[in-house]
């Protein structure tokens, strides 16, 4: 019989504790692959079990190849006064992530050509990447491009982009059942507090409350780099994803926006019913999104030669506010409050899955009754989430089924669906 799992969690505290977790790892500059990530896992693996993998440069993983490595110590671009006017120790957005290793000087007319800026929000830094196609480059404030005057610039980025390996990690929680539940989150985002640090951090804490749990099902949670991480971890793990019956991709845990689901591509499994039916009866605020072939990992997991139920969870969407793939995102965007309430939408989703159930009515001839049961008390919600539970529990409804059907919250209908279980009246 189903019982709670997670109703001893705080998640005010909880909030908290990944906010905390979240500041700790916001100054580390990650990448797809290299030393951030990997000092990332290493702080995380602090909080829970992890198996690092390596995946060596050149791996053929689908029609993806696996990149170069990159690293890098320092970046700047000096004046001609020798001032650093703009400095990677100070932000390591400044550097186009994965640019390859330069030391020059030049005009302010052949620099420009490697400079990015944000024109309409003028104090901020933008984060730009380059990881497929080997160039160089500098972010900046608009304000500060716009500063800059005639001369030679003496530029400086010391990196290197040579054969390693991309380096992911999982978190397995056995439980009753080889069946899983996966959890993926994506690494790679240097310092950016929502995109995706709130993501990653949520996840930790999902698997700290999961580790001292009794399960129904095993638990799989995957921190690897976006995109090429989910290729690589899917390319090695075909045979076995069969295992998987429901997922969610996290990222945007933190912002002051509503919660937002995007379905899986199948746009009715059970991880969509269970995640819809969690906001529309707890949430205040919040979105339901149309599968689409564009976002976050999601799209990997749901590709039509694996078209795995996973959906994605997030705040507001990607690209849909002013601060994302910007300094802006940075810790002071982010609230306790949001990730507590992410926190906890993502525990009764996991609850809604772990208690689905289908039972069988073992009185089907007409109403039992239920007062010389002790169960009858007067006609009220509870009642009739019994009746609601008694009528179609058929073998063919699950739990979930007469929760939407009745209108009624998971939490009631199991309670319910316990009691006649108890009773003897389900089976």
């Amino acid at each position: 019989m189903y019982k709670d799992k997670f109703t001893n969690n705080n998640s005010k505290q909880t909030g908290e504790g990944i906010y905390s977790l979240i500041k700790e790892l916001f100054p580390i500059c990650r990448s797809i692959t290299g030393n951030g990530v990997r000092q990332t896992l290493k702080i995380i693996g602090r909080h829970i079990p992890l198996e690092v993998y390596e995946v060596a440069s050149g791996t053929e993983v689908f029609d993806w190849t696996v990149p170069k490595e990159w690293n890098i110590r320092d970046a700047w671009i000096k004046d001609g006064n020798g001032f650093k006017i703009i400095d990677f120790q100070k932000c390591n957005l400044h550097v186009v992530n994965y640019s390859a290793p330069i030391r020059a000087k030049m005009p302010l007319a052949e620099l420009q050509a490697h400079l990015f800026s944000l024109p309409d929000h003028p104090e901020w830094i933008p984060y730009k990447t380059s990881y497929y196609k080997e160039s160089w480059g500098f972010c900046l404030s608009h304000n500060q491009l716009r500063s800059l005057t005639e001369g030679d610039y003496e530029v400086c980025i010391d990196s290197t982009l040579v054969n390693g390996s991309l380096t992911y990690a999982e978190c397995f929680i056995p439980g009753e059942s080889q069946e899983e539940i996966l959890i993926s989150t994506h690494v790679c985002h240097p310092s950016l507090a929502n995109d995706n640090l709130s993501g990653v951090c949520t996840a930790v804490f999902l698997a700290k409350q999961l580790a001292v749990q009794k399960l129904r099902f095993s638990y799989r949670i995957l921190f690897i780099p976006g995109t090429i991480g989910a290729i690589t971890w899917l390319n090695r793990n075909q045979a076995s994803v069969g295992r998987i019956k429901h997922g969610l991709v996290l990222t945007g845990m933190g912002d002051r926006g509503g919660i937002t689901y995007k379905k899986s591509r199948r746009s009715n499994a059970d991880i969509d019913r269970a995640a819809s039916h969690v906001l529309r009866q707890s949430a205040d605020n919040y979105s339901i999104e149309d599968f689409n072939p564009y976002g976050y990992d999601e799209r990997q997991y749901c590709s039509p030669g694996f078209d795995l139920p996973v959906g994605r969870f997030s705040r507001t969407p990607y690209g849909k506010y002013p601060e994302y793939h910007t300094s802006g995102d940075n810790l002071d965007f982010i609230r306790v409050e949001s990730l507590s309430e992410s926190f906890a939408a993502l525990i009764n989703i996991l609850e809604v899955l772990e208690g689905n159930r289908f039972y069988t009515n073992l009185v089907p001839n007409c109403e039992p009754q239920l007062g010389k049961r002790g169960l009858y008390d007067r006609v009220g919600p509870n009642q009739i989430a019994m009746l609601w539970v008694l009528n179609l529990s058929d073998g063919h409804h699950s739990l979930l089924d007469i929760a939407e059907r009745s209108d009624t919250s998971f939490k009631q209908i199991r309670e319910a669906a316990d009691s006649l279980h108890q009773a003897k009246l389900l089976g």
